[in-house]
């Protein structure tokens, strides 16, 4: 996608490692994003971990396809099997929901486990870049399989009439490396000149889609409007909705879904007004080892992500200010599990499943084998 008109990922190798010269690691720092467009060099395992773990990416793919940079960047100092197990373990625990990041990281292990010490650094750079742009591909391919469905909707609407879609958080190109998971569908009908306006949902706390979804989308040329995280219920009872995509950090072999905090009352909303309710996810997504969303673990946060607000002053500067009461404690749970019987269908790189484990394993058979 672009920024400023240039096309752009959101994560890519500065420099690879030669000659005893350490590799590094190009991300957008998004806790900068919308009023700031700065990037960070990532030099280190540290790094990388600390990236995660304060969100500096977040969305499944980029948490994954950075934890596979963080596992080269780790070996630039040492290529042992010690270094190797360490490195997984760190970046496994910076984030419990995201099921990418233990994909990344096991696909990272299988590779250069068996390989020679001598090997190891230069494999786990080509493994980590591979990730990445098979991220790439798997989204672009979401979004071919989800343009049949706006293409659906818009012929049935009036001529010149848009497709109104509601997203909830960042599901974006910002999520992932290029393109996006719920948002590619939007990014390929626009594309093909089919009328689309897009209903961001702000999403408290972080405000991943008043910050995130709604930048990109004014950064592509998208019509959008951000709307309160409430808003979602009283603009499908008013027929202002089509259809609902949005993204999941997990979805279990039976097909319910976990996404960030608030998707469930968005999918219980448009199960009430007969709204479809797609989720665009891609394959490593899927946690073939789950069967219930409800033994997902749900990361609690820092309560300060709720009790304090980032945003611009009529002058341009940058600040935080505090909306709670001094005193008051704050619980930052920051996802929710959407049942499978409310999930219209799963959009993924391999075509559209219902929501259960027959869809789902006959699309994808080796991944159940392998599970």
């Amino acid at each position: 996608m672009k920024v400023n008109g240039k096309p752009t990922r959101t994560i890519w190798p500065e420099r690879l490692p030669e000659g005893g010269r350490a590799g590094s690691v190009g991300i957008i720092d998004q806790t900068k994003l919308p009023h700031r467009f700065e990037t960070v060099s990532l030099a280190s395992l540290e790094d990388a971990a600390h990236a995660i773990a304060e969100m500096l990416v977040r969305g499944a793919p980029l948490i994954g396809a950075t934890a596979a940079y963080g596992v080269a960047l780790a070996l630039n100092e040492d290529a042992g099997d010690a270094r190797l197990a360490a490195a997984y373990d760190q970046l496994f625990a910076t984030r419990p929901t995201a099921v990418n990041l233990r994909w990344a990281l096991d696909e990272m292990l299988a590779v250069l486990k068996p390989l020679p010490e001598a090997e190891r650094e230069a494999a786990a750079w080509r493994r980590a870049a591979e990730i990445c742009d098979e991220d790439v591909e798997i989204c672009r391919q979401i979004g071919v399989n989800g343009l049949a469905l706006i293409e659906e909707i818009a012929a049935t609407k009036a001529p010149g009439a848009p497709v109104n879609i509601l997203t909830h958080c960042n599901a974006g190109w910002l999520a992932t490396v290029d393109w996006g998971t719920a948002t590619s569908p939007i990014y390929h009908a626009h594309e093909a000149g089919i009328p689309v306006h897009v209903f961001v949902d702000e999403t408290r706390p972080r405000n991943q889609g008043a910050a995130l979804t709604a930048w990109e989308l004014n950064n592509h040329g998208v019509p959008h409007h951000v709307v309160v995280d409430n808003a979602g219920g009283h603009l499908m009872q008013h027929g202002m909705v089509d259809m609902v995509i949005v993204g999941t950090d997990r979805t279990t072999a039976e097909g319910d879904v976990c996404n960030k905090i608030g998707t469930y009352l968005k999918a219980l909303a448009a199960h009430d007004n007969n709204v479809p309710f797609y989720v665009a996810l891609p394959s490593p997504t899927i946690d073939f080892t789950l069967a219930s969303g409800f033994d997902i673990p749900i990361e609690e946060r820092r309560g300060e992500e709720v009790s304090l607000v980032h945003g611009k002053t009529p002058t341009g500067e940058i600040t935080t200010v505090q909306v709670t009461p001094d005193g008051s404690p704050v619980a930052n749970y920051a996802f929710d599990v959407t049942p499978a019987r409310l999930v219209t269908g799963l959009i993924t790189e391999k075509g559209i499943a219902a929501a259960n484990r027959a869809a789902i394993a006959a699309l994808f058979p080796e991944r159940v084998r392998a599970a």
